[in-house]
């Protein structure tokens, strides 16, 4: 991250420690993920231990301290989810993008993650690409889904 945007982002928050979350949040915004380098900067801009600051990136699983695809990929595999075929929907997303749960494709454009359940047990098995739950999935409409070619999705809540 250039110095200019961090300095825009911390000059919005007064360099307020206690606005640190907002802070990461509008990093992980432009970035896509949390840069060491620009973690280590804003320690120094904001005279806190780099500790505190990684404590709180690590504690909310929406921030990623790795580089993550433009576009994320979450298959759930809770129990509705695994019953109906979610690790053959996973399977065939791992084959197509050619990366396993929780890595990047190396053109960063596709992260793969599982969650342990949705709670949307209904329309299992479940995907969600980039915050577009599509509900009583199969491994081509995946594909399908991934190469733009899926126009008619089911969307959940």
């Amino acid at each position: 991250m250039e110095n200019t945007q961090l300095e825009k982002i911390l000059k919005n928050y007064q360099y307020q420690d206690f606005n640190l979350l907002a802070i990461l949040q509008d990093i992980q915004a432009i970035e896509n993920y949390l840069p060491r380098g620009t973690l280590e900067e804003l320690a120094k801009r904001l005279d806190l231990p780099l500790a505190r600051i990684y404590k709180l990136a690590t504690f909310y699983r929406a921030f990623s301290l790795t580089p993550r695809g433009r576009h994320l990929v979450t298959v759930c595999t809770g129990t509705a989810c695994h019953v109906r075929g979610a690790a053959l929907i996973l399977d065939t997303l791992e084959r197509e993008l050619e990366i396993k749960p929780g890595e990047t494709t190396p053109d960063r454009e596709y992260t793969l993650e599982t969650v342990n359940c949705l709670g949307s047990c209904a329309l299992a098995p479940l995907l969600i690409i980039d915050s577009k739950y599509h509900g009583k999935m199969l491994g081509t409409k995946a594909l399908s889904l991934l190469k733009g070619e899926e126009k008619d999705v089911s969307e959940g809540s």
